[in-house]
C-alpha cells in the first residue's frame, strides 16, 4: 500500500492567529479512527502518513477510477464552532495541508453548530461533457496595468446565483484552484503549466473587470461552466503550494501586449475545448518539453512568460534580489522588523539578536521557522515567496492590532446603538456599523472590508447584506435591532473566544493617540524613546493613530495613570491594558462603573 501525509493547520484572522489545542480526529471512508491529534503553539499538528493508491493510477488517463483513498476530518476547540471536512484526496508521496478555519462561537452561545465542507474530487476527474468558459472578443482590457488582487473574491457559485462570496488571497486562491483542478502528482512542468493557465486565467478577468464592470461584487466564480474550480475549505497540496509561492505573480501574454492572454483550458479526455489540454500536459511534460513549450502547443508561439510587481495590500514590494545570511541593509531591516512583530503572534519564532539591517545567524533561524510555519522551503533564504507571505502576515497582524485599538478609542461598549441605518445614513451609528463589519470580516472570509468613513454607501449595504445572509437574518442591507444585536453578538464573541496575543513580559500595551509622540509616550511611562523603539522595533520616529506600541512597564510601580477620553467605558480600557474591571475598580475605590472624561485612572500593569 503508498503512502501519502496529511498536516492540519487552524488559524484564524487570515492567519494573523494562530489556534493552539484543538482536537482533530482523522478517519478513515469506514468512518474508523485512525488519529487524534492537537495543534501546537502555531496551530499545527504534526505531519501524519495515510495509506492510499500508488501514484500511477494519478498518472495514466486511461484509468477510469479515482486515483488515491479519501478521509475525514472533524475539529473542535472551546469557544468556536465545530468543523468537519470529508472526502479528502491523500495521494502517494503527497503532502496535504489542510486549512482549519474555525468560526468564534458568539457571546451568547452555549454549545457550537457544525459547519461541514465536502472536498470530492477534482475537475481533471470530472465527467462534464464541455466546459464554456467566455472570454473577451472586443475591448480586450479595461484596466491599464496587470496587478494581483489580494485579496480576489470569489463567488461561490454560477455568475447570477445567491450564494455567497469569500475573499481569500491571491497565492492561496492559486493554491487552492490548482488543488482542486488537477493531481498534485504530475510531472513539475505539466504542475507549472496548469499553475500559469490558472494565474492567467484569473488576471485575465481582473484585468478585462469581467464581472465588477457587469455590476457584481465578486472578481471571479468557482463554477467551472465559466470560471475555474474552487473548493472553499480545500487542502493544498505542498507540490503545488512551492511551485506557487515561486510564480504566483508571473503570467502569460503575447509578445507586444500587456494583457493577460486568455487561457481556457479543459481536461482533455471527457471534456474538450480550443484551449488547453490538462491531461495533455503530463503526455508533452513527459516527452521532456519545458512550461512554456506547453503552452505554446496550445496557445499562440509568440506567447511568453511576463511578471507583475504591482501587488494590492502589500506594504512592499520585493527588492528583486533574495536577501540571506550576509545580506545588509534597509530590507533586511524591514524583514527583520516585520518578524519581531509577527513572534507576538506565533512565538514560536525565535528572536531576532542581529544588528539592525545585518542579516546573521538569528535572523537566519527565524527565517527558516517561518517558512517551516507557512509551508515554505526552510533555507533561511527571503525569495520572493517569503517576502510576500512576510509582509502578508505582517499586514495581518498589524491590522488586528490596530482594529483592536479603534475599537476602544470608539467606546463600543456592549450595548448596540438603537438607530435604525439604511443606505443614504450618515454619523457615528455608521462608523461603529463599519467597524463592526471590518473585525468580523477578519475572521468570517464571506463578509467584505470597509472603509470608515461613515458614510453608509452601496458597499456598506453589500457588507450588511453578506453579514445578515451568513447569520441567516432578512438580508435587506437595514440595520435595525435584530442586526445589531448578531453583530454585537459576533462581535464580542470574537472578543471572548479569540485568543489574542498578550504583551511580552514586563510590558504594557499603549493605542497611539492623536496628538501623541514617541517622546510624550516614553515621559508618560517613566522610559526612553530608544526603549520604545527596540521593543517595537521602529526604524524612525513616526508612529500613527491607532497604532499599537509595547512600552516597557515601570519597575517601581505596579500601575501606568491614564486619563479618560470620550466613548471610554471601564470595560474598554480593562480590555486594552489586559486587565479586569474589577481590577482597575479596587485599585482606584471605585464603587460602579461611572467614570468621567478627563479622570485619571490608575491602571494595574
Amino acid at each position: 500500500m503508498a503512502i501519502g501525509y496529511i498536516i492540519l493547520q487552524a488559524r484564524t484572522a487570515q492567519d494573523a492567529i494562530p489556534l493552539s489545542g484543538v482536537k482533530i480526529r482523522i478517519l478513515d471512508q469506514f468512518g474508523n479512527h485512525i488519529y487524534e491529534l492537537i495543534t501546537d503553539e502555531s496551530g499545527e499538528t504534526e505531519k501524519v502518513p495515510l495509506e492510499t493508491l500508488s501514484k500511477d493510477f494519478s498518472q495514466n488517463p486511461y484509468y477510469s477510477e479515482l486515483p488515491y483513498i479519501s478521509y475525514y476530518v472533524t475539529a473542535q476547540k472551546t469557544g468556536f464552532e465545530s468543523l468537519s471536512v470529508s472526502d479528502i484526496p491523500i495521494y502517494e508521496g503527497e503532502t496535504a495541508i489542510l486549512p482549519l478555519t474555525l468560526l468564534p462561537m458568539e457571546n451568547t452561545q452555549r454549545t457550537p453548530t457544525l459547519t461541514e465542507i465536502y472536498v470530492g474530487k477534482p475537475a481533471v476527474a470530472m465527467s462534464a461533457a464541455s466546459r464554456s468558459q467566455e472570454g473577451p472578443s472586443r475591448s480586450p482590457y479595461v484596466l491599464r496595468q496587470v496587478a494581483i488582487p489580494n485579496p480576489i473574491t470569489v463567488h461561490l457559485g454560477s455568475p447570477s446565483s445567491s450564494a455567497a462570496n469569500v475573499s481569500v488571497s491571491f497565492p492561496d486562491y492559486v493554491k487552492n484552484v490548482a488543488s482542486s483542478e488537477i493531481y498534485p502528482t504530475w510531472p513539475d512542468a505539466a504542475l507549472r503549466a496548469n499553475i500559469y493557465a490558472i494565474i492567467t486565467f484569473a488576471l485575465n478577468r481582473i484585468y478585462t473587470e469581467w464581472y465588477r464592470s457587469r455590476g457584481y461584487a465578486f472578481d471571479i466564480t468557482n463554477n467551472t461552466a465559466y470560471d475555474q474550480y474552487f473548493v472553499k475549505g480545500r487542502p493544498i497540496y505542498e507540490s503545488i503550494s512551492r511551485i506557487v509561492d515561486e510564480i504566483f505573480n508571473e503570467y502569460v501574454r503575447r509578445k507586444g501586449q500587456n494583457n493577460p492572454y486568455f487561457t481556457s483550458f479543459c481536461n482533455g479526455t471527457t471534456a474538450t475545448c480550443q484551449g488547453l489540454s490538462q491531461w495533455g500536459t503530463v503526455t508533452l511534460a513527459n516527452q521532456g518539453k519545458t512550461p512554456l513549450q506547453i503552452l505554446r502547443s496550445y496557445y499562440p508561439n509568440d506567447i511568453e512568460i511576463a511578471e507583475t510587481n504591482i501587488i494590492t495590500g502589500v506594504l512592499s514590494s520585493y527588492p528583486g534580489t533574495a536577501l540571506k545570511s550576509g545580506s545588509k541593509g534597509l530590507d533586511v531591516q524591514t524583514i527583520q522588523t516585520y518578524l519581531n512583530r509577527i513572534r507576538r503572534n506565533y512565538p514560536a519564532i525565535p528572536t531576532i539578536t542581529d544588528e539592525a539591517g545585518s542579516f546573521g545567524s538569528s535572523t537566519a533561524a527565524a527565517v527558516k521557522k517561518f517558512q517551516s510555519i507557512f509551508n515554505l522551503t526552510p533555507d533561511g533564504i527571503v525569495g520572493k515567496g517569503t517576502w510576500y507571505k512576510i509582509s502578508s502576515i505582517y499586514t495581518a497582524v498589524t491590522k488586528l492590532a490596530e482594529l483592536n485599538g479603534e475599537g476602544d478609542t470608539l467606546g463600543i461598549g456592549t450595548v448596540p446603538p438603537g438607530s435604525v441605518l439604511r443606505q443614504g445614513s450618515r454619523g457615528q451609528d455608521v462608523i461603529t456599523l463599519q467597524y463592526l463589519l471590518n473585525v468580523i470580516s477578519e475572521y468570517y472570509p464571506g463578509i467584505p472590508a470597509l472603509t470608515q468613513d461613515g458614510i453608509f454607501g452601496s458597499g456598506t449595504a453589500q457588507a450588511v447584506m453578506a453579514f445578515q445572509q451568513m447569520m441567516r437574518l432578512s438580508a435587506d442591507g437595514i440595520v435595525g435591532p435584530q442586526t445589531w444585536q448578531k453583530l454585537y453578538d459576533v462581535y464580542l464573541g470574537i472578543g471572548q473566544n479569540v485568543p489574542l496575543p498578550k504583551p511580552e513580559p514586563g510590558t504594557l500595551q499603549y493605542t497611539v493617540q492623536p496628538g501623541d509622540t514617541l517622546w510624550a509616550i516614553a515621559r508618560r511611562y517613566g522610559t526612553t524613546v530608544n526603549a520604545i523603539k527596540n521593543l517595537n522595533g521602529l526604524t524612525s520616529d513616526r508612529i500613527d493613530i491607532g497604532q499599537i506600541l509595547n512600552i516597557p512597564a515601570s519597575q517601581s510601580s505596579d500601575y501606568i495613570e491614564y486619563t479618560v477620553k470620550p466613548g471610554d467605558t471601564l470595560w474598554a480600557i480593562a480590555r486594552k491594558y489586559n486587565t479586569t474591571v474589577t481590577a482597575i475598580q479596587n485599585l482606584n475605590h471605585l464603587t460602579g462603573s461611572l467614570i468621567n472624561i478627563g479622570q485619571i485612572l490608575r491602571i494595574p500593569t
